[in-house]
């Protein structure tokens, strides 16, 4: 059965012992009709793992905190998703988050029987807070904000509390009574003849360093034994308006007996609590609670979620949702999410119709919160698989992506739909969903705003999508043009033997990161800039001209780019700078220019003779000249041993290498050895990358041959593959020519009677920037402004907060706000590289214009290879430093 076809009673009076069911058509011999509302299953939005299973989860504007199995709270940025901070918060399991973000706190309770609160804007510790009784497992938390009292339900069926009001007016604690330092009632027993084994300390028992706060001692009559007849698993503090208009506070907490207890809070005594009221849920013990106005939701073991009214006390609906425990219950939008110890989540309406369900977890769903961020509804959930989970619910929200079409949200909505379009332009049989992405490409720039057009290439290439932005200055005259070039095709996807870990045309968000084909390379930062030009159209900041030339064969060697620009340069016109956002960093934090590139020829030798394959055995001598004895002879003589290349006048036109780039390559290596010292020696990488970026190489690729492939066949024809990388000041032309010469003339030397073809595959020119420049000048200081802001999540300094929480890149955070960096100044480092990219050098010289590069992908991006990701941090800052630019090279910042 379907999920749109799913069953529920609809607008029945129903009595407390009548049992909806979302799973079978009949129930009790009553007709379950299907629902009329099904909605399309959540998207998984984003997801985060751990090593450890997550047992609880909060959510506030900014952030997401978790709870894990090894005792700690690990908090994620939830518009980047990047790991802000992992606090060694408890010896035991973490089994409940509490947020109050209005003071703002962080309560967190655990296996290890204490209950911690916590500073969010610091993540200090302030208070832990403990029972003097063996409590055992502390489950739920729950803060009375008009008391300041803390509440905390257990798994030896009591509830207790604690009134921070008397944290300095009570007795100091008895150290001896602090649970980490009693005996247990099990575990220290003695045995035969009254010898008690020691228990072994686990390295969470004992904290690296003291851990601060205020140590608080539950009063010991500040407790109601027995509580529940079972443990106590769920809680909440309901908050209502009384009839005087004064705020009233109660308790509902839930246990393994199968009640829900209302409970007065004493407002005279210490928030003493006084029974109000039963609920009684049957035989299966009540796991989770949720409150919505005047009904309240019972999540129970077996699947059941009781729906009861809290001014009447009666049950309403009796909503047979799961075939397994529900462990954890979410209401919000009109809907009511139900997590189950069977991995599914269900969605159901305010008729209790199931309208989705779907596997939200591997094994058991243990938390769930749910958050409206930027105007997107999502759904947080954790479960034992050892993963976070995010999930789209922009179906619930009037507006899920908020009122500017310029956006974030709408950003990574629009990548998501670039990215499933298999624009590869190396396959024919994608020709026409190169196309389809091209003008979908083109449709996004008209919707922004811009002027668009399709530039025709040579057939069958791809066409390019030109759009122009153009700015508010009255004069055209006074306005600046700046031309963004980039590529909206791929490599290919497929890998049989290193298979994706998802599907490369499905954008799939993980642990701060956005994996998918072309998510790097190259149409994240596309997107980025597109973005980037469109906000400031939106708020009339656009003082320039924006172009954009988003070619389709770029990983094809740019075939057709040449002749299609300069056909319509009346339609380019003239172009002050050209800014292009390909290649990588050299590490996952420091952001780079890319000045430099090295040019290419490929070519293909071919050695051919004219007798058919022969057979060793009967026709090989001395006298015969072989092919690929030939090749590989003609093919030792390009280098000498040391790998020197041996064409004349190879090296001439290379200038030697200046005291502003030796400078330059001395903070690259500084910096590299600074950030991994494995890389050993300074002068040693130094000089390797020397070796990679400024000088020449040769590559011998392939050799291939006719004939069989057996030990015996004369090979008729051989051939190698080769490629020439080259450095600035070298022509092309001029080393192609060279090249062919040289191999030519080797050959001749050989006097065989085979015959020699040189064939030259592709080309390109090297390029060689001036970091000096003003655009690079520019672009240096809009990265400085948006990796050091205030903002700034990369928390790269080692400082102390006083207990054990580690940053994303292993340091010790600084104290103050959590979230924000101490002051550090991110000066990117100017690098050249060894790769090629054939539209750079063309741009510079066809359109005489300042031209920098700016890679938004990091080293590990995996461009070209299985699993290509890009980080959602670096896509949200690529697109300020963008703004910056194009904002900049106006006015200059």
């Amino acid at each position: 059965m379907s999920d749109a076809a799913l069953e529920a009673v609809e607008d029945l009076p129903v009595s407390a012992n009548q049992i909806l069911t979302a799973d079978s058509n009949h129930h009790n011999g009553v007709q379950v009709p299907k629902s009329s509302s099904a909605t399309p299953t959540p998207t998984l939005f984003h997801s985060v793992r751990h090593e450890k299973s997550i047992l609880a989860v909060a959510v506030s504007d900014e952030h997401i905190f978790a709870g894990s199995q090894d005792g700690e709270i690990l908090v994620w940025d939830l518009a980047t998703y990047s790991l802000e901070a992992t606090i060694q918060a408890h010896s035991g399991s973490v089994l409940c988050l509490f947020l109050y973000q209005e003071e703002p706190l962080l309560f967190s309770s655990a296996g290890d029987a204490i209950i911690n609160v916590w500073s969010i804007p610091s993540l200090n510790r302030l208070y832990s807070i403990y029972s003097t009784y063996d409590v055992g497992d502390v489950f739920c938390v729950a803060y009375s904000p008009l008391l300041h009292t803390v509440y905390l339900g257990a798994q030896n069926t009591s509830i207790q509390w604690y009134d921070l009001r008397a944290k300095d007016t009570r007795p100091l604690p008895n150290p001896t009574s602090h649970p980490t330092y009693r005996n247990h009632r099990f575990f220290d027993s003695k045995g035969p003849g009254g010898v008690c084994t020691p228990r072994p300390v686990s390295p969470r028992d004992v904290p690296s360093r003291p851990l601060e706060g205020q140590v608080l001692e539950i009063d010991r009559k500040h407790i109601v034994q027995y509580a529940h007849f079972g443990y106590v698993y769920c809680m909440l503090l309901a908050r209502e308006f009384g009839r005087d208009g004064h705020t009233e506070e109660s308790l509902i907490s839930g246990g393994g007996d199968g009640t829900v207890k209302l409970w007065k809070l004493d407002l005279d005594e210490s928030g003493t609590l006084i029974e109000n009221g039963t609920l009684e849920n049957g035989d299966n013990s009540v796991l989770s609670i949720a409150k919505d106005g005047s009904f309240l939701y019972a999540g129970l073991s077996e699947g059941e979620i009781n729906v009861w009214d809290l001014e009447t006390r009666q049950l309403v609906r009796s909503v047979k949702a799961h075939p397994a425990d529900i462990l954890t219950l979410a209401v919000g939008g009109d809907c009511i999410f139900s997590g189950a110890s069977n991995g599914m989540v269900k969605k159901l309406n305010r008729r209790y119709e199931c309208i989705s369900q779907w596997e939200g977890h591997r094994g058991l769903v243990l938390a769930s919160a749910l958050v409206t961020h930027r105007g997107r509804r999502l759904y947080v959930t954790g479960g034992n698989d050892a993963r976070v989970a995010v999930w789209d619910l922009s179906d619930m929200a009037p507006n899920p992506i908020g009122g500017s079409k310029s956006g974030d949200e709408r950003m990574l909505g629009s990548l998501s739909r670039f990215i499933s379009f298999r624009s590869v332009s190396s396959d024919f049989r994608c020709a026409e969903e190169c196309r389809r992405c091209a003008t979908w490409l083109k449709n996004v720039f008209r919707h922004m705003g811009a002027q668009t057009s399709m530039l025709a290439t040579m057939q069958p290439f791809n066409p390019i999508v030109f759009a122009k932005f153009s700015g508010k200055s009255s004069s055209q005259s006074e306005r600046k043009r700046i031309l963004f070039y980039g590529h909206y095709d791929v490599v290919a996807a497929e890998d049989i033997k290193a298979r994706w870990r998802t599907d490369p045309f499905t954008m799939t968000g993980e642990g701060g990161f956005l994996y998918g084909r072309g998510a790097s390379d190259n149409k994240g930062p596309v997107l980025a800039a597109l973005y980037a030009a469109a906000a400031l159209v939106e708020r009339q900041a656009l003082d320039s001209d924006i172009l954009f030339l988003i070619e389709g064969e770029e990983e094809s060697g740019s075939r057709g780019l040449e002749a299609a620009v300069r056909q319509n340069r009346h339609l380019i016109g003239d172009v002050d700078y050209v800014l292009c956002a390909n290649s990588y960093w050299l590490t996952d934090h420091m952001p780079c220019m890319t000045y430099g590139l090295r040019g290419v020829i490929h070519a293909t030798v071919t050695i051919e003779s004219d007798r058919p394959d022969l057979h060793s055995g009967v026709d090989g001598s001395s006298l015969l000249d072989e092919a690929l004895k030939d090749l590989i002879q003609i093919l030792a003589q390009l280098t000498t041993s040391g790998g020197r290349i041996n064409i004349p006048g190879f090296y001439d036109p290379i200038p030697p290498v200046t005291k502003a780039e030796e400078e330059r390559y001395a903070a690259i290596t500084r910096t590299l050895i600074d950030h991994n010292p494995k890389l050993g020696s300074a002068d040693e990488l130094n000089a390797s990358l020397k070796k990679r970026w400024s000088e020449p190489s040769i590559t011998i690729h392939q050799i291939k041959s006719s004939g069989p492939p057996n030990s015996t066949t004369i090979p008729r024809l051989a051939k190698a593959t080769l490629s020439l990388r080259l450095v600035p000041n070298q022509e092309v032309a001029m080393i192609r020519s060279a090249l062919t010469n040289f191999l030519t003339d080797r050959f001749q030397e050989l006097g065989s009677q085979n015959h020699l073809a040189v064939s030259i595959d592709h080309e390109a020119e090297p390029w060689l920037g001036d970091p000096d420049s003003t655009i690079f000048k520019v672009l240096e200081q809009a990265i400085v402004k948006v990796w050091s802001s205030d903002q700034d999540r990369d928390k790269g300094k080692a400082s102390d907060f006083g207990h054990d929480v580690t940053t994303t890149l292993g340091a010790k955070a600084g104290k103050g706000q959590f979230g924000k960096s101490t002051a550090r100044s991110w000066v990117p480092l100017a690098i050249r590289e060894g790769g090629t990219i054939p539209a750079i050098p063309f741009m510079e010289r066809e359109l005489q214009a300042e031209t920098a590069n700016f890679p938004v992908g990091q080293s590990t991006d995996a461009a070209h290879l299985n699993d290509e990701r890009i980080r959602l941090l670096n896509l949200y800052r690529g697109r300020q430093v963008f703004e910056r630019v194009f904002k900049g090279l106006t006015t200059l910042i």
